[in-house]
């Protein structure tokens, strides 16, 4: 597997061409190349263009095009490698049990109150082995693969201690090692107030603070430090607390925040420069104003708010405040048990006010952005990754319109062939 490949005869490519977050109008700027052609060399995107083009530069350039595998696109479009910039893929155990819960009325603050929830999972991620979690995030990640995910944020969280949150974290890289996909590692300690810790919750964050924030940082295990800044679980202050000393000892933060309540976590996240916040069903008109301002994305989870009978996160609002939106899964055991890309896109258009087009940005640009990645990945322009998705379908329109299906035919890793529908899926080397 050399990288190198040339994807010819599209019936469009999709670039979302950029090396920013996209804002406001710029989220429907696509960029679209029709009859277009990709070349990768060793990994890097050399070129992109129209077939005449392209067929021009190769003539003039030397190229062999003997050392290039080619992929027929006819009828086909082509776009940059989707980036899921919110999951929590590493854990043990299910909550199927907690759905039906839900489904009968329970609420999922209430079900976490009483033990379940996120410390359902704490117990079942504490007791699982290292090769159970390995084993469990392959699946997992293969089956993110097949949806065109190329990078993926991965957070820990379901440990609440020392132990469990390093063993997370190091299955996590060891993931990133031995998978095709990219992971960016996400601590997530103060992810609930662990049951022996009950009514000390400012003992728990001096904890985090003190004697595991310090050693995530040491072994260089984790890029972001993230917190659950919600009602009954981590206050404002205790999440600034969290989030500055960890961003002391390098660590870039990112919140969950106003997911239930409003509560002033999309202000932190500005007063912090986050990168990103995160959920924002309930973030004040303030606080996506200070967002905007200080240039945090935010990363909306519409898999969750439908999983949870929610109100839908303000999508048109936010984009039209000049905010830079992504779109991520939320995958987790609990309030979004789905890694679907085409699901959230339809839930993102169909009741977020979120046109095809912002969406696309938000699942590729944006959501690179949202990993500080945009420079590098997340749309289709020379000297990028070359990471691309090949649909079975003409335009990127049939993915919200063939709503929930899998639209994608075939994925592309640093100019390696890794995903064909065709041909059975996983291309292993």
């Amino acid at each position: 597997m050399n990288g190198n490949i040339i994807i010819k005869n599209a019936s469009e490519i999709v670039t979302c061409s950029g090396f920013a977050a996209k804002k406001g109008p710029t989220m429907s700027e696509l960029h679209i190349i029709p009859d277009g052609v990709v070349v990768v060399q060793e990994g890097v995107i050399k070129a992109v263009g129209t077939t005449q083009e392209i067929d021009i530069m190769l003539g003039k350039s030397g190229f062999d095009l003997a050392e290039f595998d080619t992929i027929d696109a006819g009828n086909k479009a082509v776009l940059p490698g989707f980036v899921d910039s919110h999951t929590h893929f590493i854990f043990g155990g299910d909550r199927a049990e907690e759905f039906s819960w839900r489904l009968r009325g329970d609420s999922y603050m209430d079900i976490m109150q009483r033990g379940g929830g996120i410390l359902n999972t704490v117990r079942a991620t504490r007791a699982a082995s290292a090769n159970e979690l390995l084993q469990a995030g392959i699946k997992r990640l293969d089956s993110m693969l097949s949806f065109g995910v190329t990078t993926v944020e991965g957070k820990s969280g379901y440990g609440l201690d020392l132990e469990t949150e390093i063993k997370q974290l190091e299955v996590i890289n060891h993931l990133d090692g031995i998978h095709y996909i990219d992971i960016v590692p996400t601590f997530l300690g103060a992810h609930a107030v662990p049951e022996n810790f009950k009514g000390r919750e400012d003992e728990f964050i001096d904890y985090m603070t003190a004697e595991v924030i310090p050693q995530v940082a040491e072994r260089k295990l984790a890029e972001y430090c993230d917190v659950f800044c919600e009602k009954n679980v981590f206050s404002v202050s205790q999440s600034r607390q969290l989030l500055s000393g960890a961003k002391a000892l390098g660590l870039k933060p990112k919140l969950h925040a106003d997911e239930i309540v409003q509560l002033g976590g999309a202000e932190l996240a500005a007063e912090l420069e986050a990168t990103s916040a995160d959920h924002l069903l309930q973030a004040s008109d303030k606080g996506i104003r200070q967002m905007a301002q200080a240039g945090v994305v935010a990363t909306l989870l519409p898999g969750t708010a439908f999983s949870l009978k929610e109100p839908y996160a303000r999508g048109r609002f936010i984009i039209d405040s000049n905010c830079a939106v992504a779109l991520a899964t939320d995958f987790n055991p609990g309030s979004c048990f789905s890694e679907s890309i085409p699901l959230i896109i339809a839930l993102a258009t169909l009741y977020m006010e979120i046109s095809p087009e912002e969406a696309v940005s938000a699942l590729t640009i944006n959501a690179a952005a949202a990993l500080d990645r945009a420079d590098v990945i997340g749309s289709i322009d020379e000297t990028k990754q070359g990471d691309l998705v090949v649909l079975d379908s003409p335009s990127y329109k049939y993915i919200p319109y063939h709503i929930g299906v899998n639209s994608v035919e075939k994925v592309v890793k640093r100019g390696n062939l890794v995903y064909d529908k065709e041909e059975g899926g996983m291309k292993y080397c």
